[in-house]
């Protein structure tokens, strides 16, 4: 526990004037927020479908595979991220706005993912994703969890790793939360590590059939 020092008798202290300044503090601070950018004349959403050990970033000075090796679209950020070893949708735009609504925790966009899990998750394994977990960061929100059928996708490259004398399971796993590699702590939490990360949908987005390391332009009315 932190020591208290004691007060100088030479200063007094005044709870009321502390809490003023404190106030007054909150409210330059809430004042100082810059206002909301416009939205730029050409509102754009390139969709991407991004394949495993690709960077979610346009450099990367150790010369490996980054955004700019398949999307040659100018001006345009990613809405949030996607692993180097997950794959999947990734959405990017040059509207601000949309790009801080998908991302800000508020307003609790979900995104959808396909997850291949070591070995056979039981209801009550399953029930325990979908109530929250406890995470080194805290609990996780309520998320959706069911088991699914093997999706029809890409292979990956390189193969995921299997055990011979362990199955494997699918799981679509919703959440709103942004969590940094958050669904691969939540199955491994439960016992059930990921072998592979698919996101499917963001928001109103998904893949559809959008070939894997593909992107599509999307124009949007301002």
């Amino acid at each position: 526990m932190a020591k208290i020092g004691k007060l100088s008798p030479f200063k007094k202290t005044s709870p009321y004037k502390a809490d003023m300044s404190t106030k007054a503090g909150n409210r330059s601070r809430v004042k100082s927020r810059p206002p909301q950018k416009p939205r730029p004349e050409n509102p754009l959403i390139v969709l991407f479908n991004k394949p495993f050990d690709v960077l979610c970033q346009f450099t990367d000075e150790a010369g490996r595979q980054t955004l700019k090796d398949f999307i040659p679209v100018a001006d345009v950020y990613a809405a949030g991220r996607l692993d180097r070893d997950s794959e999947g949708l990734l959405l990017l735009t040059n509207d601000g706005q949309l790009q801080a609504k998908l991302t800000h925790p508020a307003k609790k966009t979900f995104k959808t993912y396909w997850v291949q899990v070591e070995g056979e998750p039981s209801i009550d394994t399953i029930n325990a994703l979908c109530n929250g977990v406890e995470l080194k960061d805290g609990m996780t929100l309520p998320a959706k969890v069911s088991l699914m059928d093997s999706p029809a996708v890409w292979p990956r490259d390189p193969p995921v790793r299997e055990r011979k004398a362990i199955p494997t399971s699918w799981l679509e796993v919703q959440i709103c939360e942004g969590r940094n590699r958050q669904v691969r702590r939540m199955t491994a939490h439960v016992g059930h590590p990921t072998l592979r990360l698919i996101r499917y949908k963001i928001g109103q987005w998904c893949l559809d059939d959008l070939p894997n390391g593909e992107y599509k332009l999307i124009n949007t009315p301002k």
